[in-house]
């Protein structure tokens, strides 16, 4: 529903379709997979707090709510807009990462050159009845229970994921984890990653480079 780093909007097509009615994703982020699967059963676990608060408060918004928020134009100071430094911070967060298509780890403070955020935001007024029946956890991955789904892993990468302000000390146990999870199990990384045996998905096309997707596959 918004703009974040690492989000897969461009590739989602690709991944196989859930063969349960329970999705789980334990790296929410902007929980592409799952807003595509959005009448499932969706579980969302997030850890970054920012983040995690965009969710609990787009959950509870009304469209109202969102088309309310003040119009930004491309790189624009978001300070300087008339009644954006009255609103509250969660709604900062969001417009900060909308702002700035893939924003990397922090919300942003002035609009990127792409920035179509007017647009968004009557985009994500329509789709908000889509998550209202989610269960959204702030916490670490490993807090959920391991049960029988479709999970849709898509950690901060090994190598690319640096930049994201919660990171993955351990990669095996990682690795180990994903492999014990209950049904059916796709994990996301980038070539190059090793920490399990991942094979060639497809490749990206960003602004500014090309990258390899890769995916590890389990039912």
């Amino acid at each position: 529903m918004f703009s974040y780093y690492g989000s897969k909007s461009k590739i989602i097509n690709k991944y196989p379709d859930p063969s349960y009615d329970t999705i789980i994703e334990p790296f929410a982020g902007s929980a592409r997979y799952a807003f595509k699967f959005f009448d499932r059963d969706i579980i969302l676990i997030e850890k970054y707090e920012k983040v995690y608060k965009i969710w609990e408060y787009l959950q509870s918004a009304s469209k109202s709510d969102i088309l309310s928020l003040p119009d930004i134009e491309p790189q624009t100071v978001l300070a300087e807009i008339n009644g954006y430094t009255q609103l509250a911070d969660v709604e900062k967060y969001l417009i900060g990462f909308c702002v700035n298509r893939g924003s990397r780890n922090t919300p942003k403070t002035v609009s990127g050159k792409f920035c179509n955020w007017n647009t968004d935001k009557l985009k994500i007024a329509k789709n908000l009845y889509k998550i209202k029946h989610w269960n959204i956890i702030h916490g670490d991955y490993r807090v959920i229970e391991n049960k029988r789904a479709t999970w849709f892993i898509d950690p901060p990468y090994e190598i690319k994921g640096k930049i994201y302000p919660e990171k993955i000390k351990d990669y095996k146990f990682l690795g180990k984890w994903c492999k014990s999870r209950l049904g059916q199990v796709i994990v996301c990384e980038n070539y190059g990653a090793n920490w399990l045996d991942f094979e060639y998905l497809t490749d990206t096309h960003g602004q500014h480079r090309k990258s390899k997707e890769v995916v590890w596959y389990s039912e």
